[in-house]
């Protein structure tokens, strides 16, 4: 058991790590806080699934737009730094949200707006945040840091999501996106305390032209980055809209109010945590496991869709969200150790457009669907493609050879720049 235990959090072992796992666990809480709070705004001021879906949609379109600019900033500047302006940034504008809300003054157009902007801040701030944990914990220790760092986001899944519901119903909104503004200066913290020497930086890429086709061209003569970014396109389209399901499911068919849904959430992150935990402390995975894992993951949003009480959903979301946590640890993680440290951005920046990036398209889909034809049937669409997509990605997988060919890949890629040179 002692054995289990230090394997399953060893890379909590690296201080540098450490203190950004606990300085993100305060600020992640606030995420999921405002997250609730968010979504339970839209709907006091329209009532319309269709509008929480544009809100969504809006608040990761800029990844979608200009996501692999993001990555480029990632492979180009000190990523230590990178974090502090995001992280600023994002609570500025978390805090002014509070302030219009607690003030009366706030509109719909105002949330549309803000959540453009941390939209803006997130396609910087999210593949910087990836690839800043390899510079922390080196490659050896990369999938338990990225498991551990789902269970983190997971933990503060469970526990903001539960607060936010608690503080809504007895002393407002606001509360919530304050709390979240607040969060970052945790953040801010941790990275002052950090030791430079013991981070393991990539080397900064300089600046040169043609670096955003050279990434795409990388991915495309890669099948073990390509197949699963295609796949994550296709979930995170149809399938991670749960911000835009959940609070209508609580709502609608359940007929409850915020402190269901901050359950329901709840249960989700709590069973992201034990996935996380049992993912982290695996150390070996086989080619196809992303793609089992997905048709789990789509068997389970089904069941999620038609758990007949409230009750039942409960033990649904926590199942469902043990097997998430784990699809996407295991897609993070495939794609880092993939390709070479130099593209690590780039690639990493084609994940955040094939997850989050792909919301705005999907979310006012899933939106229209839930609030014309009814929640489940939302949640049915994912079910669907995302059982689809893991049969695809599974045949596409299992024909790869057990190493990554990503490196022979950036060999091919250079020698052709060379010869078109010449």
């Amino acid at each position: 058991m002692g054995e289990t235990l230090r394997r399953t959090f060893r890379s909590l072992s690296i201080r540098n790590y450490r203190i950004y796992f606990f300085a993100q666990l305060v600020s992640m809480t606030g995420t999921w806080m405002q997250g609730v709070g968010q979504a339970w705004l839209v709907l006091k001021l329209t009532g319309s699934g269709t509008a929480l879906g544009l809100v969504i949609a809006l608040q990761f379109l800029p990844v979608l737009l200009f996501g692999p600019l993001g990555g480029l900033v990632a492979d180009r500047f000190d990523k230590r730094r990178v974090v502090y302006v995001t992280q600023s940034l994002a609570g500025v504008q978390a805090g002014v949200l509070g302030l219009a809300v607690s003030t009366g003054a706030v509109r719909l157009w105002m949330v549309y707006v803000l959540a453009s902007g941390f939209g803006f801040v997130n396609l910087v701030d999210n593949p910087t945040r990836q690839t800043f944990v390899l510079e922390m914990v080196g490659e050896d220790q990369l999938t338990n840091a990225v498991s551990l760092n789902s269970v983190m986001v997971n933990v503060a899944r469970a526990l903001g999501p539960a607060v936010a519901g608690t503080l809504i119903a007895t002393v407002g909104l606001a509360v919530c996106f304050f709390f979240n503004a607040a969060s970052y200066i945790a953040v801010i913290i941790g990275l002052s305390l950090m030791r430079a020497a013991e981070l393991r930086p990539v080397a900064r890429q300089p600046r040169a032209k043609g670096q955003l086709r050279e990434g795409f061209r990388y991915v495309r003569h890669s099948p073990e980055l390509r197949v699963p970014l295609l796949m994550m396109a296709v979930v995170g389209t149809l399938a991670y809209e749960f911000q835009v399901v959940l609070p209508l499911m609580a709502k609608y068919v359940f007929d409850a109010g915020a402190g269901a849904y901050g359950a329901m959430s709840s249960a989700m992150g709590v069973g992201a945590v034990t996935g996380g935990l049992y993912t982290a402390a695996k150390t070996t995975r086989s080619p196809t496991a992303l793609a089992s894992t997905a048709m789990a993951f789509g068997a389970l949003i089904g069941i999620v869709a038609i758990a007949p009480n409230l009750g039942t959903e409960l033990v649904a979301l926590f199942l469902m969200g043990a097997v998430s946590i784990t699809f996407l640890a295991l897609g993070n993680t495939t794609l880092q150790l993939a390709c070479a440290p130099s593209m690590r951005g780039r690639v990493m920046s084609l994940w955040a457009v094939a997850f989050l990036g792909s919301t705005p398209i999907g979310g006012p889909i899933v939106g229209w669907v839930s609030e014309h034809a009814g929640p489940r049937y939302g949640l049915g669409l994912g079910s669907v493609a995302t059982m689809l997509a893991g049969v695809l990605a599974w045949r596409a997988l299992a024909r790869l050879p057990q190493q990554s060919s990503a490196d022979d890949v950036g060999v091919s890629i250079e020698e052709e720049q060379i010869e078109s040179v010449a």
